[in-house]
């Protein structure tokens, strides 16, 4: 049985016509060679806003006021000895160029009809529940 319950703040990057910016995934634990939102484990003395903030800033180099972020939603997660909740956030505005900074290999923007075929498994259905129907909480157990 799992004693840890992870908390993990993601960021949903989205432009005026709606494209959304997605990361190649590269060494890490979860999810290497997949595409997925900048995102990750909230420290123990951080907010979940400043969290997808500061994970944001690590990944893709962009820079976002964590007061200014829209809270999407909530996925309460079982994946196999995992346990946790994702936190979606959701920032129209930023400061600097997307780009390659850590634990990615690439950047590119999406429309939301038209994800790569290789993005985490559960994406599709966050973005879906959270950022197009305004679901607040979803579960994926």
């Amino acid at each position: 049985m799992p004693s840890d319950f992870h908390l993990v703040a993601w960021l949903v990057l989205q432009r005026g016509d709606g494209a959304v910016l997605l990361a190649r995934r590269a060494g890490v634990s979860y999810g290497d060679g997949s595409w997925g939102l900048p995102g990750g484990h909230a420290e123990a003395d951080e907010g979940l806003a400043e969290a997808a903030a500061r994970e944001a800033f690590e990944e893709v180099g962009v820079r976002v006021d964590p007061t200014t972020l829209e809270g999407l939603g909530v996925t309460r997660y079982v994946d196999g000895a995992f346990r946790g909740a994702d936190f979606f956030f959701l920032a129209r505005t930023w400061s600097g160029e997307p780009q390659v900074v850590s634990q990615c290999s690439e950047v590119a923007w999406y429309r939301l009809t038209a994800l790569p075929a290789d993005s985490l498994p559960w994406l599709g259905r966050a973005l879906q529940r959270h950022l197009v129907e305004r679901h607040w909480f979803d579960e994926s157990i």
